[in-house]
């Protein structure tokens, strides 16, 4: 039965159908989704948000930086060990003299370091990488905060298209309920066939416009997902409380200068700069430390090992020769010297060796201890550069807190004045909506009794369903202004 209904329509009106059958079903699915509510949204997206992991990493390595300062007060401990094998014509370790062997010999040593003193320098450097890990967390606030915002907008943006998708619904029903009745009276002769398909017309533009505020909400889902860090695919809704339930302050208790004295303790940003400017200052106080001369302490130990092996040969005497020395006798008497001359002969099968490992150890152990002042009379200007550059940084970042400030202070007020903006235009609207409504009534029954034509009426419908739009966009827009406020004075967002 309703196969053969639907054969009788036009074109136009079928493919109406099929879109309002496809906005009908896809409404249902979203219904039966989990949906979501702002609580859930904001608390996923500050655990999910790649920019709040990006500002806990950099937390994390400002901590290792704290780490490193910290570290540069303790003495430094250095063990080294040095083996190798020596091959050829070398020195003999136990001798002195030049040969031919092979040798293993193995170094160690031990050394140790301190800064005694320098002027402050670490200890500045320590309380800057504090105060700069301070001003990351409070950094990796304002970015929740951030995210917390942008998710607020986004959820408001998603319960505006869907307010907008219902009134278009409603101005659908209203065409299809005025085009059936149309066409009965058609039918029956009682109006042209010129009045139908006026109305069929308008029931095509008004399909049109509930796709197209459908096309709105998938893109402001897709929008959140982006926030949520969600795959594109995932099926997402969310919870859609009206608009008038979402509780807001008066304006009143939202004045911009009260707002503002409130803004620069509470937000974050505030505090991410007053900390930047204090690690700055100490960082200039560190830098400085290094123009001044240094104490530090040293020492060390070391040892050392050799190994090698001689073989040891026979001596064989082969005769005696003049060694160029003589002997006294007495009397004037004096003998020649001989020295006896010897050929290495066989080898013994014995071998010459230097001493066990653990007496070379002992015996050639040593030790030094000294103090060092290290004193900075001309270095290329590093230093002293350095110290400028960090003063020009304490220089900077205060006038970045002058500038935030200000535009802070006129974000502020630009919001109140939109506010203020805002409500009027929603009051207005409303009034323009009961209006529309009264107009939209009387053409309905004029329309009824064939005293206005299809076109004046359809002409009326469209004004109400402009006035309708043009309402609940106010009402949304006064609502987020509304809601910046509040996010300016620190009460976080509630919707």
């Amino acid at each position: 039965m309703t196969i053969a209904f639907s054969l009788n329509f036009t074109g136009m009106r079928r493919q109406f159908l099929i879109s309002l059958l496809f906005f009908l079903f896809s409404t249902g699915f979203l219904e039966a989704q989990d949906k979501w509510d702002l609580t859930r949204l904001v608390a996923y997206a500050i655990d999910n948000n790649i920019s709040v992991k990006q500002a806990d990493l950099q937390i994390r390595y400002s901590e290792l930086t704290l780490l490193q300062n910290r570290g540069s007060q303790i003495p430094t401990l250095n063990f080294g060990l040095n083996s190798g094998l020596n091959l050829g014509r070398r020195e003999n370790p136990s001798t002195g003299i030049l040969q031919d062997q092979k040798t293993f010999s193995t170094t160690t040593n031990l050394q140790s370091g301190v800064t005694l003193f320098n002027w402050f320098s670490i200890k500045n450097a320590i309380a800057a990488s504090r105060l700069t890990i301070k001003a990351d967390k409070a950094q990796s606030k304002k970015v929740q905060d951030d995210i917390a915002l942008n998710v607020a907008v986004a959820y408001l943006q998603i319960l505006l298209a869907k307010e907008q998708t219902n009134i278009a619904g409603l101005q659908v029903q209203q065409t299809l309920s005025q085009l059936d009745l149309t066409r009965k009276k058609v039918n029956a002769g009682a109006l042209p066939e010129l009045n139908a398909a006026e109305l069929e017309a308008q029931l095509a533009r008004d399909s049109s416009a509930l796709i197209t505020t459908e096309a709105a909400i998938q893109q402001s889902l897709l929008q959140m997902k982006v926030l949520l860090n969600l795959d594109a695919s995932d099926t997402f809704d969310v919870v859609t409380p009206p608009v008038d339930k979402i509780p807001i302050e008066t304006l009143a208790d939202l004045q911009p200068e009260v707002v503002y004295n409130l803004a620069i303790k509470n937000l974050s940003q505030q505090e991410v700069t007053a900390l930047r400017i204090e690690s700055a200052l100490k960082t200039v106080e560190s830098v400085r430390g290094n123009m001044y001369p240094n104490i530090s302490a040293f020492g060390s130990i070391n040892s050392s090992y050799v190994y090698f092996r001689n073989a040891i040969y026979r001596q064989v005497l082969t005769g005696f020769q003049n060694s160029g020395l003589r002997v006294d006798a007495g009397n004037g008497t004096f003998f020649n010297v001989q020295a006896p001359n010897f050929t290495q002969g066989t080898k013994t099968g014995q071998y010459f060796t230097p001493d066990p490992f653990g007496q070379q150890l002992s015996a050639n152990f040593g030790q030094g201890f000294g103090l060092g002042v290290q004193v900075p009379i001309f270095n290329g200007r590093s230093a002293r550069t350095a110290w400028e550059r960090s003063k020009l940084n304490v220089e900077q970042l205060q006038l970045q807190d002058q500038q935030e400030k200000q535009t802070l202070k006129q974000d502020i007020y630009r919001a109140y004045t939109d506010a203020i903006a805002a409500i009027e235009k929603f009051n207005a609207s409303q009034k323009s909506v009961a209006a529309a409504q009264k107009a939209f009534d009387f053409a309905q029954k004029r329309y009824d009794l064939n005293l206005v034509s299809t076109y004046d009426l359809v002409n009326t419908q469209n004004n109400l369903l402009r006035a309708r739009l043009e309402m609940i966009s106010a009402q949304y827009d006064f609502v987020f202004k509304m809601k910046l406020l509040e996010f300016y004075k620190g009460q976080g967002l509630k919707l």
